[in-house]
């Protein structure tokens, strides 16, 4: 991989899937959401990707239930969940981060699946993508559970 500080947006996200499989093939699923935070955070840290936790929005911390789980290069807004499925609720709250602090790209990471790349969501919002060699700009939400 490239220079961590000039990665894109998918470099970075690769980076953190790839992060996510490593914990989740180390401690499967069945544990709280808290243990796998606290394991990611390390992995990321083990792999020199810079990560936030408990990032406010808008670069305010706000003690209101507004409490995203990690912010990735600045870039890529990370939920970690342990549940039995990733629930609507879980994309609108990644959604409301990403529209509130101005963040493009966000991944759900579902630690509960059996097999992760299952509990893994891509959301991304108002991103502009390279089509054919121009750029165009997206006008509505892409969902994608592909991991390339």
């Amino acid at each position: 991989m490239q220079n961590r500080e000039n990665l894109t947006i998918n470099e970075i996200t690769e980076a953190i899937i790839g992060a996510a499989i490593e914990v989740h093939r180390t401690l499967g699923p069945g544990l709280l959401e808290s243990a796998y935070q606290e394991c990611l955070a390390r992995e990321l840290t083990l792999r020199q990707i810079a990560e936030t936790t408990a990032a406010g929005v808008q670069g305010v911390k706000l003690e209101c239930g507004y409490r995203l789980d990690f912010l990735v290069a600045g870039m890529v807004v990370v939920e970690v969940k342990a549940a039995e499925s990733v629930l609507p609720v879980h994309k609108a709250q990644l959604l409301t981060y990403m529209k509130l602090g101005g963040w493009k790209v966000g991944l759900i990471i579902n630690f509960h699946a059996p097999l992760l790349k299952n509990g893994i969501k891509r959301l991304v919002l108002g991103l502009e993508e390279n089509a054919a060699g121009s750029e165009r700009k997206t006008k509505k939400l892409s969902v994608s559970a592909s991991l390339r």
